[in-house]
């Protein structure tokens, strides 16, 4: 009885909706931690995964020997090589394509290259507004790697460090 006279007052009184608005108003005066995401940036990691980049050697010759590791180890098949020798008589690429709808963002092409050529940066900041631009191509992945380059020494030369 006692019971269902107390449930009675608390439904009566509204008891549940002032037990929000307490805490409603207990974080109603607290600091925002709303970022304004083109503005401002939050931190990412030394090791975060974003868009792929070709780096080039310093005299400007591209570094990919055409191994094809990358191309085999790629858990979601969707990196697409084709290979030629060239006159000096080394391989280089022909077609380096990377899909990255199809990309799982695994870093396996990165660990399997020999000679660091592919990379993976810390670039987010991509989008695609267009049919067809979510494939990479060799000389758009070579002009990712020129235009981050500093950045991708400077994440190496972190790494390197702490090995």
């Amino acid at each position: 009885m006692l019971k269902q006279l107390r449930q009675y007052i608390k439904s009566f009184s509204l008891w549940d909706l002032l037990i929000g608005m307490k805490l409603t108003g207990r974080y109603f005066f607290k600091g925002k931690i709303t970022i304004q995401y083109p503005e401002e940036k939050t931190p990412a990691s030394p090791r975060f995964r974003g868009i792929h980049a070709l780096r080039r050697y310093p005299n400007g010759e591209e570094r990919c020997i055409a191994c094809k590791l990358c191309e085999a180890v790629c858990p979601a098949l969707a990196i697409t090589i084709e290979a030629a020798p060239r006159a000096d008589g080394s391989r280089r690429t022909t077609l380096y394509e990377i899909d990255l709808f199809k990309c799982v963002y695994c870093g396996f092409c990165e660990e399997s290259c020999p000679v660091d050529s592919i990379v993976l940066t810390r670039n987010h900041d991509y989008h695609f507004e267009n049919r067809g631009e979510n494939i990479l191509t060799k000389n758009k992945l070579l002009a990712i790697g020129d235009k981050y380059e500093a950045q991708i020494a400077a994440d190496r030369a972190e790494d390197e460090r702490y090995r």
